[in-house]
């Protein structure tokens, strides 16, 4: 899809592709048990740094974000789509920038690692996430646990 098909109906019709994968991830959770995407959460000096681990073959949705921020793909290979159905395949090293009201779909052809940077004076992960994301998707059960959720651990940085 071209970006000038970056209309709200687009974003809308395939909002709704999204919101059925969602669903269908949920039920493949509940059958098999959640994905194992390791979630990593550095605090330093007003900023967050969010590190997410994915195996190859992984396929996950991530929160609408609120605010613009830069995202490194350090490791792997790694298909996107975004919120308007556009495709783009990232190839580490990649440096890249998140704008406000991104959502994707990951589909990790080679393990990837995927830092994303955040000013925030947060020093919680759950707290940072309440406050600068949300789910678009309404029809998701209690049950769902969104990526770096299930599988995180907040680290110190060292000197």
């Amino acid at each position: 899809m071209r970006k000038n098909n970056r209309t709200p109906e687009t974003r809308e019709k395939f909002g709704k592709r999204i919101d059925a994968l969602e669903r269908a991830l949920v039920i493949l959770t509940e059958q098999h048990g959640p994905a194992n995407i390791p979630t990593f959460h550095r605090f330093v000096d007003g900023l967050y740094i969010r590190e997410i681990h994915a195996p190859a073959g992984s396929i996950f949705t991530s929160f609408t974000h609120k605010t613009r921020h830069p995202f490194v793909l350090s490791q792997g290979v790694c298909d996107i789509c975004d919120e308007y159905g556009e495709a783009t395949r990232y190839i580490a090293p990649f440096t890249g920038v998140t704008e406000i009201g991104t959502r994707r779909v990951f589909i990790v052809r080679e393990d990837m690692v995927w830092t994303t940077f955040h000013r925030t004076d947060c020093t919680d992960p759950d707290e940072w996430l309440r406050h600068n994301t949300y789910i678009e998707n309404q029809t998701l059960p209690a049950s769902f646990v969104p990526v770096g959720i299930e599988h995180k651990e907040v680290l110190p940085c060292l000197p």
